[in-house]
C-alpha cells in the first residue's frame, strides 16, 4: 500500500509540474496552451515513443496503439497523470477499520 500512495505521489507531481508548464506558456502567449501527452513525451524523448509504438504494434495487435493508446496520449498530460495519480492514491489509500459490537 505505502508503494502505491509514493507512486500516486508522483504522478501528481508529474500532473502538477505539467499543468503548471502549460499555464505558463499560456501566460507568455496569451492564448490558452495545453500540451498532450504525446507532444510532452515527443518533446522529451522522440526515439522512446516511437520505440513504445514498435514495441506494442509488434508485441500485440497494431490496433491496440491507434485507437487505445494514441487516444489516452492525445490526452493533457496533466489530465492523465492527475487521473493515474488519483486511482493509484485511492488503491493505495489506508483502509477503516469497522469496530461490530455484538451485544
Amino acid at each position: 500500500m505505502f508503494f502505491l500512495r509514493l507512486l500516486a505521489g508522483a504522478f501528481l507531481l508529474l500532473a502538477a509540474l505539467a499543468l503548471i508548464g502549460d499555464v505558463t506558456r499560456s501566460m507568455n502567449t496569451r492564448t490558452t496552451v495545453i500540451t498532450s501527452t504525446a507532444a510532452q513525451w515527443r518533446q522529451l524523448s522522440p526515439q522512446s515513443l516511437t520505440n513504445a509504438q514498435n514495441a506494442v504494434s509488434k508485441n500485440l495487435h497494431p490496433l491496440v496503439w491507434d485507437p487505445l493508446i494514441w487516444r489516452l496520449l492525445l490526452l493533457p498530460a496533466w489530465f492523465l497523470f492527475g487521473a493515474i495519480g488519483l486511482v493509484l492514491a485511492l488503491l493505495g489509500r489506508r483502509r477503516r477499520r469497522a469496530n461490530i459490537f455484538i451485544n
